[in-house]
This record gives structure tokens, sequence and C-alpha cells, in this order.
């Protein structure tokens, strides 16, 4: 398992709160994917609400808060499959 995805995970469960009852999928492009539901975040590949994909450097950016999930999306660098409503309301736990 990538130490990367790892860390990736640690500060997103850091970030959430105890609003998300949904599931979703970062797919990092070359590294992994990691799961976020209702018990927290966690370097796993399985089906959820929606899928988020972005490459690492984006992915980066959108952790650490120098670029809004919205904007990467409108920008082309987030692509977005499955439930739209809940990638919204992720994009506002992580913010």
């Amino acid at each position: 398992m990538s130490d990367t995805l790892e860390q990736a995970a640690a500060a997103l469960n850091d970030k959430m709160d105890d609003g998300f009852d949904a599931s979703a999928k970062f797919d990092i492009t070359g590294l992994g994917a990691i799961v976020l539901d209702a018990n927290g975040a966690r370097v796993a590949d399985e089906e959820t609400d929606v899928t988020l994909t972005a490459d690492a450097d984006t992915f980066q950016e959108i952790l650490s808060g120098e670029l809004n999930p919205t904007a990467a999306f409108m920008g082309g660098k987030l692509t977005i499959d499955g439930d739209m409503g809940v990638a919204m309301k992720l994009a506002q736990v992580l913010a």
C-alpha cells in the first residue's frame, strides 16, 4: 500500500466531520484509490455513490486547500462519475 495514499487518507480523516453519510471514492491516477464514507477515509477500491478521478498533483492541491474541487472540475482537472449531489456534499464537508 502506498505511503502517499495512507497519508492522504489520514489527512482526509482530519478534515472530515460527522456530516458525510454517503460514499465517495478518490481515484488517483497511477496511485490507487481512497474511499470516504460514514466510517471515515481509508485506502480501498470499492463501489461508491460517486467516483472523483484526478492526477496526484490535482488531488494534493484539493487536499491542501490550494484548489477548490468545483474549480478543478470546471477546469477539467477532476472528473466525476456518479451522483453529483454526493460530490457537492463532499466538497462542502472537506472545505
